[in-house]
């Protein structure tokens, strides 16, 4: 007895001795890094620390933590957010993000006039049929399905998206063009009603594609009213970007001023040389509407060049239908002959890109579906119809018949001075218009825009380093809290106590883009460290595999 006695007041006192807990107090601290805290103010030498997922501190702070980086000599700002990403299907084959997270791109906004939701049967079906090298199964329907289904597959970066206006008019029209009947169009806003509450940050159109070129503003108003009532934006590719450059801005403020939302221009730029010195008209027409109390903005990339398909070099009514319905017509020698002569003419009616181009010189062909055309990529137009022996608009017609695609096209259409004007308003922020590739696998199929790889480092190392047009700590701002603002996006974008922990840190005197139009597929440098929700995705300038990326919800999001 008196040894069971002895043996419970040892247990007692076993269990009753304080057990000491060596654990750091912070997982990361970051030291001695020069700091843009995204607000544009002077930066600041400190450290900072994260802690599970949010920033926990910044200051002078004991370097007691689990992880320690010395910053000293180099910067650390907030995650970059790439305003108009095409990763949709890039991140279904490889949710590393290679070449945004290389550059410091922590949130990609998906989306341009089309998204990856809501989708019908019918529109599933079209999804797997015109897939190219990526592959994959259509395991969602709306749209806030799909960005689910990247996280579980596993993103490194953090994804968010935009409604198309022309997926809900697809989903329920078709490609018919021809306008909504009012029934027809409040199923459209009740589409984009159920995408605002699962989380888009707003709409998107792209007004000089079919089917997204069929919608009258009356049309675009009604679906940008639901977004306002969730606080959400527009996002819009003008109608057009070149000769009618100031039409279509005027349509964009009309459509959110009568809507009583946000806007924004997509990729903003004055394309064409006849229709560069429009850009300080426009530049003023965003200003007086600011000054009025609109809130626009704009983004854009850092390149003279643009990126699309050879449907931007054809009328829009030779597409009604969709893609097989636009092959057939083109097959047909009466017809052929029609599409031929307007893309040798200029019009009202439609924006021809080979045309603002100013000839078949300046259109590079940058990727095909078919293996027996793919020896072509990286040759412009006119280089390929010489070997053709006919005329580029004919040779254009061929190649989308023979790769049955849009035919992945460049075109060169603005000026650097451009460029430049653009990146000095203080409300354009910055995006790829890309995937976020690799150089490996299937990637190397096609031969993307060298923006896909280096539009962020370019304007870090080119336009702020190298030409000084703007300083260090607004570009960051532009980078981070200005399009953090616009989406209404909480607690990211800055460098701050308790926002969450996107966090970069970079040399500013070595990081550089290095891919070209010859060669796209080659990483930007300079970029160090990269942490995503406080996840360190990036190390020494080295993926870690880390697929921390979560779903970034608009502020409709109804859970």
């Amino acid at each position: 007895m008196r040894r069971l006695v002895l043996f419970f007041y040892a247990a007692m006192f076993i269990v009753c001795v304080p057990v000491v807990c060596w654990c750091a107090t912070y997982d990361v601290v970051i030291t001695a890094g020069r700091i843009y805290d995204g607000s544009g103010q002077t930066p600041y030498t400190a450290d900072v620390a994260i802690k599970v997922d949010r920033i926990a501190a910044i200051g002078q702070l004991e370097p007691d933590a689990d992880v320690v980086i010395d910053a000293r000599g180099v910067a650390v700002a907030p995650g970059f957010i790439n305003m108009l990403s095409w990763a949709n299907e890039s991140l279904i084959h490889d949710g590393r993000s290679q070449g945004e997270i290389r550059q410091g791109v922590t949130l990609e906004i998906l989306g341009e006039g089309s998204s990856m939701g809501p989708l019908n049967d019918a529109m599933k079906q079209e999804m797997r049929d015109s897939q190219g090298d990526i592959k994959y199964d259509v395991e969602w329907t709306t749209l806030g399905e799909f960005l689910d289904y990247l996280v579980r597959r596993g993103v490194s970066t953090n994804v968010a998206s935009t409604v198309g206006a022309a997926t809900v008019r697809v989903h329920v029209l078709g490609y018919d063009d021809r306008q909504a009947t009012p029934a027809e169009l409040e199923q459209m806003c009740a589409l984009v009603e159920r995408a605002m509450q699962e989380g888009a940050v707003g709409l998107s159109s792209a007004l000089i594609y079919a089917p997204g070129c069929y919608a009258n503003t009356e049309e675009l108003i009604a679906l940008a009213e639901v977004v306002g009532r969730y606080d959400g934006i527009y996002l819009c590719h003008l109608r057009s970007e070149g000769d009618r450059l100031l039409e279509g801005l005027e349509e964009l403020i009309t459509t959110a001023r009568r809507a009583n939302v946000r806007a924004e221009v997509y990729h903003m730029k004055a394309a064409g040389q006849a229709n560069w010195p429009r850009l300080d008209a426009m530049i003023a027409r965003i200003e007086a509407a600011r000054a009025a109390g609109l809130h626009i903005t704009a983004n854009m990339y850092t390149y003279t060049a643009g990126a699309t398909g050879l449907d931007a070099a054809m009328p829009p009514w030779v597409q009604a239908g969709g893609h097989d319905a636009w092959v057939a017509r083109l097959e047909d020698p009466r017809i052929r002959k029609r599409v031929v002569e307007e893309m040798r003419v200029p019009s009202k009616d439609w924006e021809s890109l080979y045309l603002l181009a100013g000839s078949a010189e300046r259109v590079l062909l940058v990727e095909f579906k078919n293996e027996k055309l793919r020896h072509l990529t990286g040759k412009t137009l006119a280089e390929v119809a010489q070997m053709r022996g006919a005329s580029p608009e004919e040779t254009a017609i061929d190649l989308v018949i023979e790769d049955d695609s849009r035919v992945g096209t460049v075109y060169f259409l603005m000026s650097d001075e451009n460029v430049v004007r653009q990146i000095k308003q203080p409300w354009v922020s910055f995006c790829s218009d890309s995937a976020s590739q690799a150089p490996e696998g299937v990637f190397l199929e096609s031969n993307p825009h060298p923006r896909a790889y280096g539009s962020f480092a370019r304007l870090l190392g080119k336009y702020v380093r190298q030409e000084k047009v703007i300083p260090l700590a607004e570009a960051i701002r532009r980078l981070t809290s200005l399009p953090a603002e616009n989406l209404k996006l909480k607690q990211r974008g800055r460098l701050a106590q308790g926002y969450f922990a996107d966090v970069v840190v970079f040399d500013p005197n070595t990081i550089i883009d290095h891919a070209t139009y010859a060669q796209p597929h080659q990483y930007a440098t300079g970029m160090r460290h990269v942490f995503v929700n406080g996840t360190q995705v990036l190390r020494d300038g080295a993926h870690t595999h880390a697929r921390p990326g979560r779903v970034i919800h608009g502020p409709g999001y109804r859970p």
